[in-house]
């Protein structure tokens, strides 16, 4: 006899199959593709991106300042100025205090999310990079490269409350909301887990066969972490374990990953010129839905949880430069004017 408790059971994991099945099957018939293709313009290099959802706004770091840009038109709205390398920018609507890192003088800008006006400059650490809000612990983390630690500020003072050291160089990090913070460490290929109210590495773990991972992304409901490799590879892990589940194959050159809750969609832009959508059957279980043709260098990028879009950004390549005895590789130069929003939907 089936005890009535056991009957609830297997009728919620045939839901969740259906449910998980009538995804695939709508992922099928979805064709992402690049909707718009919006000439931002302006110098200088460039990062990461945010979305602004309470006021549809992204946040692109460029070189010296942080461009601020109307989702709906891809006019700019504002800068924030006086960063050196600028690299991630992180939101708090709690305090209406925006972040920024500034790597080359290891500072961390917080401005107003209203007026874009700076209000502070905190220093974090050498070659400070991404960036983090959790909403848990109202602390922001500030992940900086060379000096394999993250610097913990308060959200609303903008001051420093701590340091972490964390074993090696850390790229981008998530939050699960609700006091965990993960991060790549690059040049060891592991998952570190932060406490984040405690401000102390709880735990850490492999993620080999991933090499120099750089992007992260998660799937918060079931424990899934997305970490995007230099190898080519996306590999997920499953965080209850600590443990990699599977990996599936992306493009060239990546640097951004990003996961859509409503759709189980997992993105993966890289600087060949690819973004690799990665549909989630079960937590286990994934297959490649689409490669979008972006532009290359087009390696960073978000997604607007309500739209559904993605957001990259890139500028056209010049031709390569004669190379010098003192640099036999130079980097080919941008065009000047060419930085340019692309917009990729469904």
């Amino acid at each position: 006899m089936t005890h009535p408790g056991s009957r609830t059971a297997i009728a919620l994991l045939l839901l969740l199959a259906g449910s998980r099945a009538l995804g695939a099957q709508a992922t099928a018939g979805r064709t992402y593709h690049v909707a718009q293709k919006i000439q931002l313009g302006g110098e200088g290099g460039w990062d990461y991106l945010t979305v602004d959802t309470a006021r549809a706004r992204l946040f692109i770091t460029r070189s010296d300042r942080v461009m601020v840009v109307d989702q709906a038109s891809g006019k700019k709205l504002g800068e924030i100025p006086g960063l050196n390398r600028g690299h991630g920018v992180a939101l708090d609507y709690s305090t209406n205090h925006g972040f920024a890192t500034s790597g080359a003088d290891g500072t961390v800008v917080m401005f107003d999310l209203s007026t874009l006006a700076v209000l502070k400059r905190t220093t974090a650490a050498v070659d400070a990079d991404a960036l983090l809000y959790d909403p848990a612990s109202k602390h922001v983390f500030s992940f900086n490269g060379d000096a394999n630690s993250a610097t913990v500020l308060d959200a609303a003072t903008g001051d420093r409350v701590g340091t972490i050291a964390l074993g090696g160089k850390p790229e981008f990090g998530v939050t699960n909301r609700a006091g965990r913070v993960y991060v790549n460490i690059e040049d060891r290929a592991e998952i570190v887990e932060i406490d984040a109210a405690a401000m102390r590495v709880r735990r850490r773990w492999s993620i080999a066969p991933c090499e120099d991972p750089t992007g992260l992304a998660l799937d918060a409901q079931h424990g899934r972490l997305f970490s995007v490799c230099a190898n080519a590879l996306m590999v997920v892990s499953d965080v209850a374990r600590g443990a990699v589940v599977t990996t599936q194959a992306i493009g060239r050159g990546v640097d951004g990953a990003g996961f859509d809750a409503a759709t189980g969609d997992v993105f993966a832009s890289a600087g060949e010129g690819k973004l690799t959508v990665v549909h989630e059957d079960a937590p286990d279980r994934y297959h490649v839905v689409a490669t979008v043709e972006t532009m290359p260098g087009a390696r960073t990028m978000t997604i607007d949880p309500k739209s559904h879009r993605v957001y990259t950004v890139t500028a056209r390549i010049g031709p390569m430069p004669a190379g010098t005895p003192g640099a036999p590789r130079r980097r080919p130069p941008t065009v000047p004017g060419s930085f340019t929003l692309l917009v990729v939907e469904r």
